[in-house]
């Protein structure tokens, strides 16, 4: 073949041809590819370039698979802490059931004396002023024997109260401290004066003209001379200190200047009274109640003017806390008064006792509901941290560590039935406690959404890039299809004129073949 020789017009027609083919491929595969890059040597920048971009759009959108998993992650965490949310709801409808309920006991209570001239208008009663104590004389006074039995009264002097007991110890008691030699047998009445003023601590017993005297330092409304709560069985006419009673006449009735202090009952702050109608101090039974409300106590006053003192519904469960103040020194009004014990009412506690199971049956749920809600293993609500990649570096990062949920987590546990729910103070701390979950709950609900919503905005973001990258990608490889038709179309008529040219140059030496035959 290497013998055959061409024309110069047959060679160059089919060079020609050759380019018009050479060309017509690439255009086809053009066509057919949407590209006018497709290899290294068709644009080397163009093609290294466009390679990266589409590398790094499909390591981002590899990355989107978990991003994918991380935003079903919080959704799961969002729809537990929604379900948990209403459970919490549930729970304060059953504590608001027990407050509703009838009260569980007979409450605590106590009565004083009637207080005459007192009204709701006016606790402070009427008094009548002491007077200077009178001397008196008693059968046996010149000779007392306390060698067995006792001798033993309450003394209240003006303000200062005392029990006094007298008997042979205390004798001997007086001798040691003294270095004096009283006879307990034989007892002088300046003895017993000695005696008594020796346990009162002052000079209240006085002897004058051989007569024992017990007097006020002052007479007035406020001052008081009483002995209360004698007893003897001293031999030798003892019996005849009966006869102090009637030593003067000490301040009767009436609220006015006195003191009242009742501790705590159930956590409520103490309560501390002055009677009287200063600034501050309390005369009328609107004043007194409003003094005991934050104790869970109430009072009322009937006709005779006796003041009842009751807890409160909240307080049902509880007894009055102790009394102190002047008001309960011997002779006072609330002298010897103590709150009765509180009685339960067995259906109402039966009642109660319910609540606290249906209770603890929405406890036993949101434990259940805080672990099931997870997604591929994670459970934010369970304490489980979620860790998200952004980018193909890794360095584009979201670390969302979770928390516990569960009734332990949000302050909650199960009611036992006698303690909970007996009355509203015990309900109202459930409740609080209820209000403080709630709380909690909206405060990691907020915190989810917004994390959910950065989560959200990166997976968008890496959706867009994706789309960025792609486009980047094909603006430097893609090709111009009308371009490529049209020149598709040049070239292949090209081609038909090449082969039409190429057949007439072939004529030509047909026609000298003609002639040598």
């Amino acid at each position: 073949m290497s013998d055959i020789v061409l024309t110069a017009s047959v060679r160059q027609n089919l060079l020609s041809l050759q380019s018009t083919a050479d060309l017509l491929a690439t255009t086809q595969n053009r066509l057919a590819t949407g590209k006018k890059v497709n290899t290294a040597l068709d644009n080397p920048t163009n093609f290294f370039t466009a390679a990266s971009l589409d590398a790094r759009a499909s390591d981002i959108n590899n990355l989107l698979d978990g991003i994918g998993n991380g935003v079903q992650v919080l959704q799961a965490a969002n729809t537990g802490i929604t379900s948990l949310q209403k459970l919490i709801d549930s729970a304060k409808s059953i504590a608001n059931q027990a407050l509703q309920s009838q009260v569980g006991y007979t409450k605590s209570s106590l009565t004083t004396a009637a207080n005459p001239g007192a009204n709701g208008a006016n606790l402070l009663g009427t008094s009548t002023p002491a007077t200077a104590a009178a001397p008196f004389t008693g059968s046996g006074f010149s000779a007392v024997n306390l060698s067995s039995g006792t001798v033993s009264f309450n003394l209240n002097v003006d303000g200062t109260s005392q029990a006094i007991s007298l008997d042979a110890a205390a004798v001997t008691g007086y001798n040691t401290a003294h270095g004096t030699s009283l006879n307990a047998a034989s007892l002088s009445t300046q003895d017993m004066a000695d005696l008594i003023n020796d346990q009162f601590g002052s000079a209240a017993a006085t002897v004058s003209g051989g007569q024992l005297r017990i007097a006020s330092a002052t007479t007035g409304a406020t001052s008081q001379v009483t002995i209360s709560g004698y007893s003897s069985t001293a031999a030798g006419g003892a019996t005849g200190l009966a006869n102090v009673n009637t030593a003067g006449t000490a301040a009767t009735g009436g609220l006015a200047g006195q003191t009242l202090t009742i501790a705590s009952t159930t956590g409520g702050p103490a309560t501390s009274i002055t009677f009287g109608t200063g600034t501050g101090e309390v005369s009328t039974i609107n004043q007194l109640n409003a003094a005991l409300l934050s104790n869970n106590l109430q009072a009322s006053v009937d006709s005779t003017g006796a003041i009842t003192i009751t807890t409160a519904n909240d307080a049902a469960s509880s007894t009055i806390g102790a009394l102190g103040g002047t008001a309960t020194n011997p002779g006072g009004l609330f002298a010897g008064l103590s709150g009765s014990t509180p009685v339960a009412d067995p259906n109402s506690q039966a009642t109660r006792a319910n609540l606290v199971s249906q209770y603890n049956n929405i406890i036993n749920q949101i434990k259940t509901t805080s672990q099931d809600a997870s997604y591929n293993g994670v459970n934010l609500l369970n304490g489980d941290q979620l860790k998200l990649i952004f980018n193909e570096t890794g360095k584009s990062t979201l670390n969302i560590t979770g928390v516990n949920l569960d009734p332990a987590g949000l302050g909650l546990g199960t009611l036992n039935a006698g303690t909970d729910f007996v009355d509203n103070v015990a309900t109202n701390k459930v409740l609080d406690s209820l209000n403080f979950a709630s709380s909690f709950l909206r405060s990691q609900a907020s915190t989810l959404g917004s994390n959910l919503s950065i989560v959200q905005i990166r997976q968008n973001f890496s959706k867009n890039l994706i789309n960025v990258l792609q486009t980047g990608s094909t603006n430097l490889t893609i090709a111009d299809t009308n371009e490529e038709a049209a020149n598709s179309q040049a070239l292949s008529t090209r081609q038909s004129i090449a082969v039409s040219a190429l057949a007439l140059a072939n004529q030509s030496q047909q026609s000298v073949l003609k002639l040598l035959q």
